[in-house]
């Protein structure tokens, strides 16, 4: 098939889609699965197995789809943090940190265990592979998150605050894995892992994000509310916030993963009665303003621009998710899976993930049918395809990458649909009883 023809049936294939998925999407929210299904099935149809519009290769293509994903993590992370309400004395904060630190550094020890022993992975590489699958995913796991700020449900809050955490919190583990390979300086003793790639990049980049958000936010608040200037531009603002946040983490040798969802949880932090700047428009006279300039220069500045800001990102987390996805699939046809696969997915899901969560969680208030939702809802994607394209860029050995690959694409196809299969009905059981009515 000749270039012109492929990008036109590609074009064709996209755009239809696109079209399908707003017009049926009322519909496939009621149906056992989800969009990413969907996305992934057409991702194989168009590779090498299907109609061969589309062929990519994890290695051969590595930096492409590293940057990608990367772009896919970080309006996800952004969107997460904009989500959620951030109160320092707030106890609902314990979940996901003990989840993105004691549940993560427990998967981390058990996947490196089964490298070891039973994948005859070298030591480095089985760090590297419980990095790349501890955390949770941002993207794909939307219809388990918060749908407001005001969503002051455990599950919900719990796991969008894991899956905005864990992707930086896994970072360390990643350079340990690397360092372990001879592909990253780790200092004597371990001395510049410690320094560096922990309490520095993970509190720096929490720092730098918070700072950031706040700083942005507050500015252009300021300028609405006493100057009405800065108006009709809050659709820039995420994607200004994430790049200005990423680059200077990056510039100051922090995770930008951390940093730019701090950057999301200041700026939405803004919005709250008791943190919202007290300053009154001006009135001038004989200039006429219309509702929406009324609204986004007065007391209402700070709602109008949160609401501008989230529907944008959830636009543009929606379009990343379709072309990571379709890569998926299209990646699904190019790589050869290892037998292994058949009982170590079945392992991290039913037996990691769930030991991680509960014994994460002690001490928490999440008991019963939300701690073993918690369990389930291990989702994995995204993220780990970043981390493990972060890996094959830095050298590591073409045998382990494979191997690594074949792990962790197999992984992340069975998430999509496992999770995707199970969590309308699962969700819609839990909404139920948490209403008082009885299932259906």
């Amino acid at each position: 098939m000749n270039e012109p023809t492929t990008f036109t049936l590609a074009c064709i294939v996209a755009g239809a889609l696109l079209i399908a998925m707003t017009l049926g999407g009322s519909f496939i929210a009621r149906l056992p699965l989800s969009s990413a299904m969907l996305y992934l099935g057409v991702g194989v149809a168009l590779s090498p197995v299907g109609l061969a519009l589309i062929k990519l290769d994890a290695f051969k293509n590595a930096v492409l789809l590293e940057r990608l994903t990367e772009v896919a993590v970080l309006v996800s992370l952004f969107t997460c943090g904009m989500k959620l309400e951030f109160r320092w004395r707030d106890g609902r904060w314990r979940i996901p940190v003990q989840l993105a630190t004691v549940s993560m550094l427990l998967t981390v020890a058990a996947v490196t265990a089964l490298g070891v022993y039973l994948l005859n992975l070298p030591l480095g590489a089985a760090v590297l592979l419980g990095a790349i699958l501890a955390p949770t995913d941002p993207v794909l796991a939307s219809d388990v998150q918060v749908s407001n700020p005001g969503d002051r449900d455990r599950l919900r809050f719990g796991l969008t605050g894991e899956g905005g955490l864990n992707d930086g919190t896994a970072f360390p583990f990643v350079m340990l894995g690397l360092g372990l390979l001879g592909l990253h300086e780790l200092g004597e003793g371990g001395w510049r892992w410690w320094a560096v790639d922990v309490a520095w990049a993970v509190a720096g980049g929490l720092a730098l994000g918070w700072l950031l958000g706040t700083l942005v936010g507050r500015a252009i608040l300021y300028l609405r509310m006493r100057h009405r200037e800065a108006l009709g531009s809050d659709e820039f603002i995420a994607l200004g916030l994430i790049g200005l946040t990423y680059g200077l983490a990056l510039l100051s040798h922090t995770y930008g993963f951390l940093a730019v969802f701090a950057a999301g949880l200041a700026l939405r932090r803004i919005d709250e009665p008791h943190v919202r700047p007290q300053v009154q428009a001006p009135d001038p006279a004989g200039e006429a303003l219309s509702p929406a300039e009324q609204e986004a220069s007065g007391a209402e500045a700070p709602a109008h621009m949160m609401r501008a800001v989230e529907r944008f990102n959830s636009q543009l987390e929606s379009f990343v998710e379709v072309a990571i996805v379709l890569a998926v699939g299209v990646l699904v046809a190019t790589t050869r899976f290892r037998t292994e696969v058949l009982w170590f997915i079945p392992v991290l899901f039913l037996v990691i993930r769930p030991a991680a969560v509960y014994l994460g969680l002690l001490g928490t208030p999440v008991k019963g049918t939300q701690r073993r939702l918690m369990g389930w809802f291990g989702i994995r994607g995204i993220g780990s395809l970043y981390y493990l394209l972060y890996a094959i860029n830095h050298h590591i050995e073409r045998a382990l990458a494979q191997q690594l690959l074949s792990i962790t694409l197999a992984v992340v196809v069975a998430s999509v649909v496992a999770h995707g299969v199970s969590v309308t009905p699962l969700m819609k059981r839990y909404e139920a009883r948490k209403a008082g009515r009885r299932p259906r």
